[in-house]
């Protein structure tokens, strides 16, 4: 199965490409504090407030993680 945008947090981190690309386009799922919601979709994750992504980042994300076809 590919991962994209709607991946969970979980099996985003486990491939070292995707978790690049979330930190490019600031999103660090290594960040400790993401462990408790690891069960959320990477797209869940970027609609908090509290993440500081903007709506172009979450767009940026989205497109390579599909580009990346992982």
């Amino acid at each position: 199965m590919a991962l994209t945008f709607d991946s969970s947090i979980k099996e985003l981190r486990q491939n070292p490409t995707a978790v690049e690309i979330c930190k490019k386009h600031g999103m660090d799922i290594t960040d400790r504090r993401i462990k408790i919601v690891s069960g959320w979709s990477a797209r869940k994750l970027a609609a908090l407030p509290g993440t500081g992504m903007t709506e172009e980042q979450g767009k940026a994300l989205e497109a390579e993680l599909n580009a990346a076809n992982l």
